[in-house]
């Protein structure tokens, strides 16, 4: 079965180095805009349910506020303790003016 994908923002919300908090049916999904690039993870850090779009971008990461654990924007790879476990990646596309992101079925 494919992905379906879902509109979650416009192309002019997010500015190279900034990220959003959306949702994707029921999942809680950091958009992220890295070097003009558009990137989709899972909001919720692996390691304590804390908000990654609460967090810092440095680089191509992602700090989590809560303990400081780092992902990696473009993999979801852990990249600092405390998290070893990855954090979910979703597909991101551009139709016309619209941000989509891509719904597992």
């Amino acid at each position: 079965m494919s992905e379906r994908y879902v509109t979650v923002a416009k192309v002019g919300d997010l500015e190279p180095g900034e990220m959003m908090y959306v949702e994707v049916g029921e999942e809680p999904v950091c958009l992220i805009n890295l070097d003009g690039a558009l990137y989709a993870i899972n909001d919720t850090c692996t390691h304590e349910e804390a908000s990654l779009s609460d967090g810092t971008i440095e680089g191509d990461e992602i700090e989590c506020p809560l303990h400081g654990g780092v992902f990696n924007i473009r993999t979801g790879e852990p990249a600092a303790f405390p998290v070893v476990v990855p954090v979910e990646t979703y597909g991101v596309r551009i139709e016309g003016d619209d941000v989509q992101v891509a719904v597992r079925p």
